[in-house]
């Protein structure tokens, strides 16, 4: 299992450079599935946005498959690499879980496919969402706030003095072992 994790992923040069240099292959080689946030509609998945999106951020457009929310029974091939990008924590989750993607992404981190997650995309992999309340607003009917699991604790992304008093009420609380992400940090864990 390989979770890259940070705040501002590919919109941080620091942490870009982290990234490109846990991932499995040459940027250009890796096989991507991206998993679009809550603004995702059927007429930017039309239009191919999103792949003209992750090539402009180094990744060979023919190597780019953007999952489908709408239509998630198509065939997913090989990836070597999955990419959740930040957005509203809740809402990209929710529909993760309505469309099984939840389900995919795990089977893969699973199977050893690498994972990046920057900001919504680190929370969703951690043990708990429900303090990320702080900082994204709860779509109507959102009330499981469990995450994938796969990290150990959960994070304050976008860390700052700002966010020092979240920070400081979850380590009181106990529940998890926090982790804080400034927005040019990344964490790397590669667990065989």
């Amino acid at each position: 299992m390989r979770l890259i994790l940070s705040s501002a992923d590919f919109g941080d040069s620091a942490a870009k450079e982290v990234i490109l240099r846990h991932l499995p292959k040459p940027q250009a080689e890796c096989r991507l599935l991206f998993f679009p946030n809550e603004k995702v509609t059927e007429e930017l998945l039309r239009k191919k946005k999103y792949h003209k999106w992750m090539a402009q951020r180094g990744f060979s457009r023919e190597n780019v498959t953007v999952f489908d929310y709408f239509h998630p029974q198509a065939e997913i091939g090989e990836v070597d690499v999955m990419y959740v990008s930040g957005g509203n924590t809740f809402a990209t989750l929710a529909l993760m879980r309505a469309s099984g993607a939840d389900k995919l992404i795990a089977e893969r981190i699973r199977a050893g496919v690498t994972y990046v997650g920057g900001s919504a995309g680190a929370h969703i992999v951690s043990q708990s969402v429900a303090h990320v309340q702080a900082f994204d607003p709860l779509p109507e009917g959102f009330s499981d706030f469990s995450g994938l699991g796969f990290f150990d604790g959960i994070f304050i992304c976008h860390y700052s003095d700002a966010r020092r008093p979240h920070y400081e009420q979850a380590l009181a609380e106990g529940k998890y072992r926090v982790v804080t992400l400034a927005n040019d940090e990344v964490i790397v864990i590669d667990e065989k």
